[in-house]
C-alpha cells in the first residue's frame, strides 16, 4: 500500500450561551456563509448535536459541530488567517460559552 499525503481534519464543537433552536440555526448558517468555500477544502459539514444519541460515550456538552477537512496543513493554516474565518469569529464569538477544537492529520 502506498503512503498517501495527509490532510488536516479541523473539528470544532460550539457550546452556546443561549442554545435556542434559532441560535443553533443562526450559527450553522454563519458556518456555511463564511467557512464552506475555503481554498483547499475537501469536506465541509456543520450541524446540531444529535440529541437522540445518548450512549455513555456520546459527549452532550455542545450545541453545534463544524467539521472541515483540508487537503494540506498549509491550507488549514491559511484558513486560520483568512478574512472570512476572522469575520466568522468576530460575528459569532459573543454567542459562545465554550469552543473546543480537535485537529487531526488524516488521509484525504
Amino acid at each position: 500500500m502506498s503512503e498517501q499525503p495527509l490532510g488536516l481534519s479541523h473539528a470544532v464543537y460550539f457550546t452556546l450561551k443561549t442554545p435556542t433552536p434559532e441560535n443553533r440555526a443562526a450559527l450553522i448558517a454563519s458556518c456555511r456563509k463564511y467557512l464552506s468555500g475555503q481554498p483547499g477544502l475537501v469536506h465541509f459539514s456543520a450541524g446540531e448535536r444529535g440529541t437522540n444519541y445518548q450512549r455513555p460515550v456520546n459527549d452532550q456538552q455542545f450545541d453545534v459541530a463544524l467539521t472541515v477537512v483540508f487537503a494540506t496543513e498549509a491550507d488549514h493554516d491559511a484558513y486560520q488567517q483568512s478574512p472570512d474565518h476572522l469575520q466568522f469569529i468576530a460575528e459569532n464569538s459573543p454567542t459562545w460559552a465554550q469552543v473546543r477544537v480537535f485537529d487531526a492529520l488524516v488521509e484525504v
